[in-house]
Parts: structure tokens; sequence; C-alpha cells
């Protein structure tokens, strides 16, 4: 099951990109990412996401 961040919640702020052990993370016009390929899905992004822009699929 991989994460993916809602794009229309995302407000860009890279919490979730501090909290990614992975580096998986990165930001493109003003919101954050998931790189599938480097994601290993722990989650830590959903937890440290403000507003609740990461889901698991």
């Amino acid at each position: 099951m991989a994460h993916k961040i809602d794009p229309e919640k995302c407000v860009g702020c890279g919490a979730c990109k501090e909290t990614c052990p992975a580096g998986a993370i990165s930001e493109a016009d003003g919101k954050c990412v998931i790189d599938a390929a480097t994601c290993v899905d722990c989650g830590a992004c959903a937890g440290g996401c403000p507003v609740e822009a990461i889901a698991a699929e």
C-alpha cells in the first residue's frame, strides 16, 4: 500500500519531508511529492503532515 500526497490539501510546508527516513519526498511547484521508487512505505510522512494531506492508497 503506497502513500500519496493530495495536492489539493498540501500546503508545501515540508513537514513530511523532514520526517521521511528514506528521503523520498521533494517539493515541486510549492507542493510536496513522494517518489514511489524511493519510498519505503513506512507512513512517517502521514504522521508528520499537519493538514492530513497524505493517505495510503
